[in-house]
């Protein structure tokens, strides 16, 4: 009789055991959203303080300067700038000149050695703020050359606004420690429209990407990544469906982590995915600040998420610490003024022979 209330014991105990699991277990299972939104935003959230806590991020964003192509009016003019003619070693030295726009950059660098790179030393601080680079003040003498980048591979073949294509690889670093890899390339092409991708891949194991391609099926993306893992990304696809003005079909994808929102602008519809599984009894409404067929989260747009349990958050809640650092990279990744600024007007400086 012991025996047999032992065992009567023991199987409500595991009843009640199995029952408390199954209880915990249905709650996971109703609340997978949450919990990857939050996991993920979490990851994304420190990752951009990492990030905007860089010396290489100080230099991406960066947002003052002209660039080339917007002051190349005539439509006759054309130049081929391969790495070639512009190698070699390149160390700022300070002038005690009039501030003038027209004085060339390459008069305030002085070519130190040959080199197989283009390998500009220069003092961080100038970088910073490019447009100092041509005013002197008499605290420049103390300044060192303590920010280098490294072009291993470069091309500038310009033949007109809508004609032209660019490369440039090189490697940043700041105080004798690399910094990161700055790498851009950019097609335009009356017949084959424009391919243009930037990236920057911090030391450690961030990278920034920006993408842009043109044709029938434009695809445009902005990219955060740990290593292969995607922590943050923006993709719009627009496809054309007919000859119309207006016979294009969009569809939006936001990714951070593992979830996955996106809405196609002809179905109307928005779907929020986990791992790729759609997740049925969650609900997501996009809000779009302005009327731009191209609004984005790094621009005006907030996306509102109600759970599976009747809760709700916004991006903006989630990640609105991260916004602004994320925009400000998409920006620069986008113009890249620094690459514009200082290596192209130095490459054609030394292609004009200008002192």
């Amino acid at each position: 009789m012991k025996r047999q209330g032992r065992i009567i014991l023991i199987a409500v105990f595991l009843s009640a055991l199995i029952w408390s699991c199954t209880k915990n277990t249905g709650l996971d299972n109703n609340t997978p959203l949450k919990q990857a939104v939050n996991k993920s935003s979490l990851t994304l959230n420190t990752a951009m303080t990492s990030i905007s806590s860089t010396k290489a991020y100080s230099i991406l964003t960066v947002n003052g300067g002209t660039l080339k192509s917007t002051t190349i009016t005539d439509a006759t003019y054309k130049v081929y700038i391969p790495l070639d003619t512009i190698k070699g070693v390149y160390n700022y030295k300070p002038i005690n000149k009039p501030d003038r726009w027209g004085w060339s950059l390459i008069t305030y660098f002085t070519k130190t050695a040959d080199n197989s790179k283009m390998i500009v030393n220069m003092p961080l601080k100038k970088v910073q703020d490019p447009m100092s680079l041509r005013r002197y003040v008499p605290s420049d003498s103390t300044l060192t050359n303590n920010f280098s980048i490294a072009v291993s591979d470069y091309h500038n073949n310009y033949n007109s606004y809508w004609d032209y294509d660019y490369l440039l690889k090189s490697e940043i670093s700041i105080d004798n420690v690399v910094a990161g890899d700055l790498n851009i390339k950019s097609i335009v092409s009356p017949t084959n429209g424009i391919q243009y991708a930037s990236q920057y891949v911090f030391s450690g194991s961030y990278t920034a990407q920006y993408a842009y391609n043109s044709g029938d099926t434009t695809v445009s993306s902005f990219t955060i990544l740990s290593g292969t893992n995607v922590l943050y990304q923006e993709k719009l696809t627009t496809l054309k469906v007919d000859t119309g003005r207006f016979g294009r079909e969009r569809q939006y994808i936001l990714t951070i982590g593992n979830v996955q929102i996106a809405r196609n602008s002809v179905s109307k519809t928005v779907t929020v995915s986990v791992d790729g599984v759609v997740q049925p009894n969650a609900t997501v409404t996009i809000v779009d600040q302005a009327s731009d067929q191209e609004a984005s989260v790094v621009k005006k747009r907030d996306i509102q998420i109600t759970f599976e349990d009747g809760t709700t958050t916004t991006v903006s809640d989630l990640i609105g610490k991260s916004i602004d650092n994320i925009k400000t990279l998409f920006d620069s990744l986008h113009s890249v003024y620094f690459a514009a600024y200082v290596v192209d007007w130095i490459a054609y400086d030394i292609y004009y022979d200008r002192k």
